[in-house]
């Protein structure tokens, strides 16, 4: 009766965990180029039953295995391509990355990024495209993040008017050459990790050691200008899974009350005795 009891926590405690996730998607729904999560369900491994008192203990003997519960892995990162929605604002930009070859380490295409400094110097990447110009004239980020170039540095495109063309060489309202816009390429989204205000750090590389995708033909991308791409989470498949993760874990959390309502008796029963 025990084991009931941890499978049932080990059931809701999974359902917890899925729906805080799928909220967490739900709430950016309207976050350009927010990449959802997914969480994979595993079982633990199962339990081999074998009766002891028949003095059989080989194959005979086996009763049968059962389950010992359920847990979800760690969140794992959907690189695919969002929608893309005209704004008409000159800062917005959108990547939309073309189909990549598979990283030959990891069998992944990876994912294309835009590189951010922040402000203290860290390198960042996103797919955020809802860009800003500072009152110095540098192209950043919602938050204030710089944008980078191929060179590494701030772009400094003076005011809103700058045109930005499809590979993306940016020429400023005066028609100054202003730069290279840097595109990284991450060949393992699975080492992406969030960090806050639509930013993705990448675990173990920094910028330098990541390929850029700029004039590299295994990377195709093409970059819009006045428009942003939507955030990836499906809305309605979104919500038939968090409406199946509420459902588990009432049936779980149906299953621990009668376990415990039986565990109550049982102690009252046995104490009533004599």
């Amino acid at each position: 009766m025990i084991r009931g009891f941890y499978q049932a926590a080990s059931g809701m405690i999974t359902g917890q965990r899925q729906t805080e996730m799928l909220g967490d998607n739900l709430a950016n729904i309207h976050t350009p180029g927010h990449k959802g999560d997914h969480g994979p369900m595993r079982t633990f491994p199962n339990m081999l039953i074998q009766a002891m008192n028949n003095g059989d203990t080989g194959a005979n003997g086996i009763i049968g295995d059962i389950p010992t519960g359920v847990y979800m892995q760690e969140r794992v990162p959907d690189s695919r391509q969002g929608d893309l929605r005209e704004t008409g604002a000159g800062t917005d930009v959108a990547l939309l990355q073309g189909v990549l070859e598979p990283d030959a380490d990891t069998g992944e295409p990876g994912m294309l990024l835009f590189a951010v400094q922040e402000e203290g110097g860290d390198v960042q990447y996103t797919r955020n495209g809802n860009f800003a110009v500072d009152g110095q004239g540098f192209l950043t980020t919602g938050a204030g993040d710089y944008i980078l170039g191929t060179d590494g540095e701030p772009l400094e495109v003076g005011n809103e008017g700058f045109t930005l063309e499809a590979d993306g060489e940016i020429t400023a309202d005066s028609g100054a050459f202003v730069g290279q816009l840097e595109i990284a390429h991450a060949p393992d989204p699975l080492q992406l990790v969030k960090t806050g205000s639509g930013l993705l750090q990448y675990d173990g590389e920094a910028l330098e050691e990541l390929p850029s995708a700029v004039g590299d033909d295994a990377y195709p991308y093409e970059l819009q200008q006045q428009f942003l791409e939507r955030s990836n989470v499906d809305i309605g498949q979104t919500m038939t899974d968090m409406t199946q993760a509420y459902r588990q874990f009432e049936a779980n959390q149906t299953v621990l009350q009668a376990y415990d309502q039986n565990m109550q008796r049982t102690v009252n029963d046995i104490g009533s005795i004599g």
